[in-house]
């Protein structure tokens, strides 16, 4: 099993225990289950499934469900939602995958952008091209370069307070946002009620329209359509393509 080595906020157990609060309203999952309808997927994997949301939500839409994600911590609060028990959560990268012919793979959120090399990225990719069936689709977002996100980012140094179910009040602070590009390092500090202060750094790599459509091309896709984000128009790609 090849692991990487997540961001503490995933792997953490005090921090993934609040990331679903701290992420908010997950307004992001609907479209995925309106494009996997459309391609008519019943076997879905979750690539860096994470505590599982959209895992547990295409379960109880009675698809076929596979949760990969190489945090530990993540993959045990997953495990505790309701329809975790229709899922096959698997402790991993989508390297380790075997080949389950599936109908389609998705990669939600920031984990398209979490790959910051051109080896682990093509590597994921060809990982999930093997878990696929012939014609099988792989659905992505992935932030797009010209909308300078990282900017909002610099700007917004306020605390935040996340009131979280079972654990109480944390507050999270933005304590520093590093651009390099094409990789964005931002890191934020969470302090809880009894004191406990944690901090956790992730690196972001942004990719154009041009290195996607390549990167794709070599590890045995073919970009089918890239779409606007319905919820975050003009700041993502929806990338949609097949296993050929």
């Amino acid at each position: 099993m090849t692991l990487s080595s997540p961001d503490p906020i995933f792997a953490d157990p005090r921090l993934a225990a609040c990331y679903d609060t701290f992420d908010g309203e997950r307004d992001d999952l609907p479209p995925y289950r309106a494009i996997l309808a459309e391609h008519s997927a019943r076997t879905v994997i979750d690539v860096g499934c994470g505590t599982g949301s959209l895992a547990t939500l295409l379960a109880a839409d009675g698809l076929t469900v596979t949760g990969v994600d190489p945090a530990l911590a993540s993959l045990d609060v997953a495990r505790r939602k309701p329809h975790a028990e229709a899922v096959t959560w698997r402790h991993g990268t989508a390297e380790d995958l075997p080949p389950l012919g599936a109908d389609a793979a998705v990669m939600t959120g920031n984990v398209a952008q979490v790959f910051v090399t051109d080896e682990s990225w093509a590597a994921t990719l060809r990982g999930i091209r093997g878990a696929l069936r012939p014609g099988g689709v792989l659905v992505f977002e992935t932030r797009r370069p010209g909308r300078r996100a990282w900017e909002e980012w610099q700007a917004d140094t306020a605390e935040t307070l996340h009131e979280v179910p079972g654990i109480g009040p944390v507050r999270q602070r933005q304590t520093g946002v590093e651009v390099a590009l094409p990789l964005v390092t931002f890191s934020d500090e969470f302090r809880f009620a009894d004191g406990m202060v944690l901090t956790s750094t992730s690196t972001l790599r942004w990719r154009d329209e041009a290195e996607l459509r390549d990167t794709l091309a070599a590890t045995g896709f073919d970009v089918e359509e890239i779409r606007e984000a319905p919820d975050r128009p003009g700041r993502e790609y929806v990338v949609i393509a097949r296993a050929v």
